[in-house]
């Protein structure tokens, strides 16, 4: 048979049509929602009020033997990420999707209050070096 004309699930007779991974394919993935840090190369907080869609890793990574890199079945946990202004629009995308998820909260950095003639001060702790 020409490869066209072959049913798509019929190419290889050999492959199982069901069982385990058929099974995995139905279940639901699960997403976390949150809103990320930001990169260290960022020293404002301009771009980081985005919240993030992001599916978890549902089978584990697992070391190439030729070329050392890792790879992993599941194609969804890190090529998935889908960014939203609010995390109540998150909510709504996964709700309606019936995709289950967790919210994980960002976390509240404090301020602290520094000046440019601290690093001179008699008080320093250390003391300051080139």
């Amino acid at each position: 048979h020409l490869l066209w004309e072959q049913r798509v699930a019929g190419s290889n007779p050999a492959a199982p049509t069901s069982g385990p991974r058929g099974e995995r394919e139905q279940q639901a993935m699960y997403a976390r929602i949150f809103q990320p840090a930001k990169t260290a190369m960022q020293s404002g907080k301009a771009n980081a009020g985005a919240w993030v869609l992001e599916f978890e890793q549902e089978a584990a990574r697992r070391i190439d033997p030729l070329m050392g890199w890792t790879s992993s079945d599941d194609t969804t946990a890190g090529q998935v990420r889908l960014s939203f202004d609010t995390r109540e629009a998150a909510i709504k995308y996964a709700e309606s999707r019936s995709i289950p998820y967790a919210v994980s909260e960002p976390r509240q950095s404090l301020p602290i209050a520094k000046a440019y003639s601290d690093n001179f001060s008699f008080r320093r702790r250390k003391p300051w070096t080139h």
